[in-house]
C-alpha cells in the first residue's frame, strides 16, 4: 500500500493577510487550493492512505476534505490543535496512523513540482529515508558523498557545519538543497518514539545519518516552487501551467 503524509499544520505567516482567515493549505493557486494540487498528484500516483496534520484553521481543512471526497483514498487527520510539533514531531505523532509495512511519502502542502512521486516512492524502498534534492541556490545545503548518502549539513553564509562525523569538511562533499519532499521507512517512525514532542525532521536525519541509509535523489530536470510567500502566488499561477 502506498501511503503519504501532507504537512499542512503551519501558520502560513509569510502568506498574511490571506492566512489571517484561512489555512495555507486552502490558499488557491489557479483554480484550486494548494491541498488539492498535492492530493491530485498522490491520487494519480495510486496513493491509498493520506495523513494530513492540522493546526491553523484546522476545522476548515477537515470540512473541505470531507466535502470533496476522493474515491480510492483514505484521508486521515493528525490533530495538532494544542501545539505545533514541527516536522519531526508532527510525523512522530502521526506514526500510529500508518501501516507498519510500507514506506511513507512526506510532502509539504506548499510545494508544487514536476516530480513523479510514484516513481520516487518506488525508488526509495531500499533506503531508510530518501530526500528529493536539487541544485538550486540557497544558503543551507545537505551534504552527500559520491554514493548520494547524506553526511551532514552546512550554512554557506555562516560556515556552520552539522554532522555526526567529526571534523567533516563540507568542501569534499556534494552540496544539494532539500525540496520538502521525502520518503521514510516505517522503521524510522519507531526510532522517533524516544525523541521530544517537538523536533525537526532534518535534526533527526542529521543525528542518524552515520547509522542508517539516508539517501539523496537528484532530479536533474526538477521544476519546483515553494508557495510559502505572498509574492510567489502570482508566479505560482504561471508555474502550474508549465507542469
Amino acid at each position: 500500500m502506498r501511503q503519504a503524509m501532507i504537512f499542512a499544520a503551519g501558520l502560513g505567516t509569510r502568506l498574511k493577510p490571506i492566512t489571517d482567515h484561512m489555512p495555507k493549505a486552502l490558499v488557491r493557486v489557479g483554480e484550486k487550493p494548494l491541498l488539492d494540487h498535492v492530493l491530485d498528484k498522490m491520487q494519480d500516483a495510486g496513493f491509498e492512505r493520506i495523513v494530513i496534520n492540522i493546526h491553523h484553521f484546522a476545522d476548515q481543512i477537515v470540512d473541505y476534505v470531507q466535502s470533496h471526497p476522493r474515491g480510492g483514498m483514505e484521508i486521515l487527520f493528525s490533530d495538532e490543535r494544542e501545539a505545533l510539533l514541527e516536522t519531526g514531531g508532527g510525523l512522530r505523532k502521526a506514526a500510529s496512523l500508518f501501516s507498519p509495512d510500507s514506506h511513507v511519502l512526506i510532502h509539504n502542502v506548499d510545494i508544487l513540482s514536476n516530480v513523479d512521486i510514484g516513481q520516487l516512492y518506488d525508488l526509495s524502498t531500499e533506503a531508510d529515508a530518501t530526500l528529493l534534492v536539487s541544485e538550486r541556490q540557497t544558503n543551507r545545503y545537505l551534504l552527500f558523498d559520491d554514493h548520494m548518502q547524506m553526511k551532514g549539513w552546512t550554512h554557506t553564509g555562516t560556515g556552520e557545519v552539522r554532522s555526526p562525523y567529526p571534523d567533516l569538511d563540507p568542501q569534499k562533499y556534494t552540496r544539494l538543497a532539500f525540496s520538502g519532499i521525502h520518503v521514510i521507512s516505517p522503521a524510522l517512525l519507531q526510532m522517533m518514539q524516544g525523541w521530544p514532542e517537538r523536533f525537526s525532521i532534518i535534526d533527526f536525519y542529521l543525528s542518524q545519518c552515520d547509522k542508517i541509509r539516508i539517501m539523496g535523489y537528484l532530479k536533474k530536470d526538477l521544476r519546483l516552487m515553494d508557495v510559502g510567500k505572498l509574492e510567489t502566488l502570482e508566479d505560482a499561477n504561471q508555474f502550474i501551467t508549465q507542469l
